[in-house]
């Protein structure tokens, strides 16, 4: 395990973090969050980048979560995890999951923590602490209620069942469900269009929403993202481009 698999690549205004151990169900080790939580402070401080991808290698399993042998060993916990997708969810730029296929244990979290999860038609989800006797930690019990509800979070995490793709649509949990072979043009088509809006708006829009859900929402700093965006060059592009019919070119500020 002393190579992380988690790739990072980026192709203009959108990054991809790639996991890439098909072999081990792109299973997570210790060194591997450490790994991942590096390429998402590279994002972070990439002002260039609109748009992250998340997304596995693969054709079976999008990500397993924890490697069950490192959770024995002590190497894991759930507390090591959630810096992981605590750094996701903060994220700054709007991110995208791929979903190449099923989701287990911790992955199923990591696509939650992402602003919209694209899945594909034969995938599965199952989220089973109680079967291995772990207790999931708080934060992650709380994305999963407020995606799926109640209901169904009991469903996964009390009464260890299974959903399949169809039920990971209606629940909420995935935005969209499309066939394997579609996964990556529709993943291209709407991190493109992402990338195309005003970044200062996405994100501002982003931290509120995410305030808004974690009730952290400070009415100042509300007005403030606000302010920015009524002041940018960018809003003033966006209007002239409208009036002159063709694409704005946005520059972040």
């Amino acid at each position: 395990m002393s190579n992380p698999h988690p790739r990072l690549s980026v192709d203009g205004h959108v990054a991809r973090i790639v996991l890439d151990r098909p072999e081990l169900h792109n299973a997570l080790g210790a060194d591997d969050l450490t790994a991942f939580r590096a390429h998402l402070a590279t994002v972070q401080a990439d002002e260039t980048v609109r748009v992250l991808v998340v997304t596995g290698s693969g054709d079976s399993t999008f990500c397993s979560g924890a490697l069950l042998d490192q959770i024995a060993s002590g190497e894991m916990s759930g507390r090591i995890f959630e810096t992981l997708t605590a750094d996701l969810a903060g994220s700054r730029v709007p991110t995208v999951c791929a979903l190449n296929g099923s989701a287990y244990g911790g992955g199923a979290e990591i696509a939650l923590c992402c602003d919209f999860r694209i899945g594909v038609q034969g995938s599965r989800m199952a989220v089973p602490p109680a079967r291995l006797g772990i207790c999931y930690p708080a934060s992650g019990l709380k994305r999963f209620v407020d995606a799926i509800g109640l209901s169904a979070t009991r469903r996964l995490m009390m009464a260890g069942e299974e959903l399949h793709a169809e039920e990971m649509l209606a629940t909420g949990y995935l935005d969209r469900l499309v066939p394997p072979e579609e996964l990556a043009a529709v993943t291209d088509e709407l991190a493109g269009r992402l990338a195309g809006f005003a970044p200062l708006a996405m994100q501002a829009m982003k931290r509120i929403l995410r305030d808004i859900t974690t009730g952290a929402l400070d009415d100042v700093e509300v007005e403030r993202l606000v302010r920015r965006c009524e002041t940018s060059d960018d809003l003033k592009e966006g209007l002239l481009a409208r009036r002159e019919g063709r694409a704005p070119e946005f520059r972040g500020r």
